[in-house]
């Protein structure tokens, strides 16, 4: 009787040593085959198995989108309490993983700076935390219709997704909605605030301007500290868009895991000192993340985002929404302010 002799499996210790190397290197998998005596080919079909194992444990654990209005008002609350913007549930915003053109795929995942990619779209909270995330989406496509096809979306617009009903903001007596802070590339809503974007802005807009840019930063560093830790998503992957969906969700999951975990980052992220001003992190003086095209600037905003970003424009150049630092900042003389 024919005895067969199979060659002795990876341990799983070994796998998990090298896809962690890999997450935090993105050396090359032929590069890596020497460093670890494993062929390269092995290593490309295992790191996507693994990081599936890994997102699969953690992710439930470690991305926990609020399902009640309690768990968004803690949200908005963060926002309130770090960055002085009230009724925010999240910053919202992308970012391009390259990859290798897939096969017979023509140009969907091919983006506007000139290469093949997949697109990550994160929900932010006050702590640089991804509270929500879509991963996968081709490069071609821009943020605003991601998010517009994305059932967080969705969940919003068929109430499925409950966000806290309007309430006054602090020190006023307004009903005001809760929201979401993103950039031009997303539509004006009542649920979306974003800045003005024309370029002779009155004081009043500058003021609101600076007041969003300060609140959306931690969604900017979100991305610094993904790309500073996890080097691989700063490199093109060589896989195919399935498998890259792997690797992206678990550099995510591993973030929050390590935000749960340990709280504090070992990536420089921006900061401001006594006198407000930014402290640029050392993410920014390394190569980041590409962003993802503005492709929908033309959209019109509707009548309640209009109202809203009024709304808020007149609360942060009030005495009930101002903070003392604001006119400095942006080079205004008080008189310049009116108060409501």
């Amino acid at each position: 009787m024919c005895a067969f002799r199979y060659r002795r499996p990876l341990e799983p210790g070994l796998k998990i040593a090298i896809t962690l190397r890999f997450l935090a290197s993105g050396d090359s998998f032929q590069s890596m085959e020497f460093n670890w005596r494993t062929a390269h080919n092995t290593i490309r079909m295992f790191i996507p198995d693994v990081c599936e194992a890994i997102v699969e444990e953690y992710a439930k654990d470690v991305f926990r989108t609020p399902t009640t209005e309690d768990g968004w008002r803690e949200i908005a609350q963060g926002f309130q309490d770090k960055w002085n913007f009230p009724h925010v549930c999240g910053a919202l915003d992308g970012k391009h993983v390259a990859i290798r053109k897939p096969k017979d795929s023509g140009s969907i995942y091919y983006n506007y700076k000139g290469f093949f990619s997949i697109v990550i779209l994160v929900l932010c909270d006050a702590n640089y935390k991804a509270i929500w995330a879509h991963v996968g989406s081709p490069g071609s496509q821009s943020d605003c219709g991601i998010y517009n096809d994305s059932p967080m979306f969705q969940g919003i617009q068929d109430e499925t997704i409950k966000l806290p009903p309007p309430d006054p903001m602090p020190n006023d007596t307004e009903d005001t909605p809760y929201f979401f802070i993103g950039d031009d590339a997303f539509p004006l809503r009542q649920h979306m605030l974003k800045p003005y974007s024309a370029r002779y802005l009155e004081n009043e807009q500058l003021v609101l301007n600076y007041r969003l840019s300060r609140a959306r930063r931690v969604v900017k560093n979100l991305f610094g500290i993904l790309g500073a830790r996890f080097r691989c998503l700063l490199n093109r992957l060589e896989v195919t868009p399935e498998k890259a969906v792997s690797i992206t969700k678990a550099c995510l999951t591993l973030h929050n895991l390590f935000r749960d975990r340990y709280g504090v980052n070992n990536v420089s992220v921006d900061e401001e000192d006594e006198d407000k001003e930014v402290i640029p992190g050392l993410w920014r003086t390394d190569t980041v993340m590409h962003e993802v095209e503005d492709q929908l600037r033309a959209l019109r905003a509707n009548a309640a985002g209009q109202a809203l970003r009024t709304t808020m424009q007149h609360y942060f150049n009030s005495d009930a929404g101002s903070v003392p630092w604001q006119l400095r900042i942006l080079g205004l003389q008080p008189r310049e302010i009116v108060s409501d």
